[in-house]
């Protein structure tokens, strides 16, 4: 029951082995000074309790301040003529859209309009637009000239 009590105390069972050890050899201590030994099993609980408060306080701290940061890792710059090839490849995409699922994705996506903004400069639905704006979006995942970017 107590080795239970030391292991939702601590991640590790064998810390919870060594800090239920500690708390016995605590209570050993101070068995001159505990009146009701009948309540025993509480003072080894709070025992417990009062170990791993401790060693959770006095534990090592890895990280320190200083006066420096750290470089980050240096993230490739993307290639401009790549990311040109892939601006032209998906506008080429986009245009090979119907006229009405063209003019929802430009506005969704090129202009950033929501789907309740979109739905009232085209004069329709927001469902209209979730719809279009979905089936669109699987014909450019199904063009061949995407398929790099996948």
């Amino acid at each position: 029951m107590l080795l239970r009590t030391a292991r939702s105390l601590t991640a590790n069972p064998s810390d919870a082995e060594d800090l239920l050890q500690t708390a016995l050899t605590k209570t050993y201590v101070a068995w001159d000074r505990i009146e009701d030994h009948r309540a025993l099993d509480g003072y080894v609980r709070r025992a417990l309790l009062n170990t791993r408060t401790s060693q959770w306080r006095k534990r090592k701290v890895d990280e320190f301040a200083c006066d420096e940061l750290p470089e980050p890792e240096a993230v490739p710059e993307p290639d401009p003529a790549d990311q040109q090839v892939l601006h032209d490849a998906m506008w080429r995409a986009v245009m090979k859209l119907p006229d009405r699922q063209r003019a929802m994705v430009v506005l969704r996506y090129y202009e950033d309009l929501s789907e309740a903004q979109t739905a009232e400069v085209l004069g329709v639905s927001v469902g209209t637009v979730k719809s279009a704006v979905s089936r669109a979006l699987g014909k450019l995942r199904e063009d061949p000239e995407l398929a790099p970017v996948r």
